[in-house]
């Protein structure tokens, strides 16, 4: 399935209207194109990750929802994602639905399963 994404903030009355069985949180990009977190940027384009899982024709269908600038982000107590029904504590995250409601949030072991990449140790 191709892969979309949303520049803007998901609402949580909006999970009913995701058709995608999968949300993948990311940093967003900065002024040069470049996501800001290094781990998004190797666990989305490296070999087995977030684009040659989610972006085959046979594969799961992913929505890549960007959490916004670093200083946005590292601002927990206002950060939309960080609370309910969320609940992110750090991006790279994929969160599985299962109609219109979250059943799984992980921020390593799934995607490192699905991707085949390991979490560097200094992300």
């Amino acid at each position: 399935m191709p892969l979309r994404t949303t520049d803007r903030l998901l609402d949580p009355s909006e999970l009913d209207e995701v058709s995608e069985k999968y949300i993948i949180f990311y940093s967003s990009k900065d002024a040069d194109g470049k996501l800001w977190c290094p781990y998004c940027r190797a666990i989305d384009s490296g070999p087995g990750g977030v684009q040659d899982t989610f972006g085959k024709a046979n594969g799961p269908s992913a929505l890549i929802a960007y959490v916004g600038t670093k200083l946005e982000w590292k601002r927990p107590a206002e950060h939309r994602y960080r609370s309910e029904p969320w609940n992110v504590t750090g991006v790279p995250t994929l969160v599985k639905l299962e109609e219109g409601k979250i059943t799984h949030l992980d921020i390593n072991e799934e995607l490192e399963a699905l991707s085949g990449i390991k979490r560097p140790k200094d992300a």
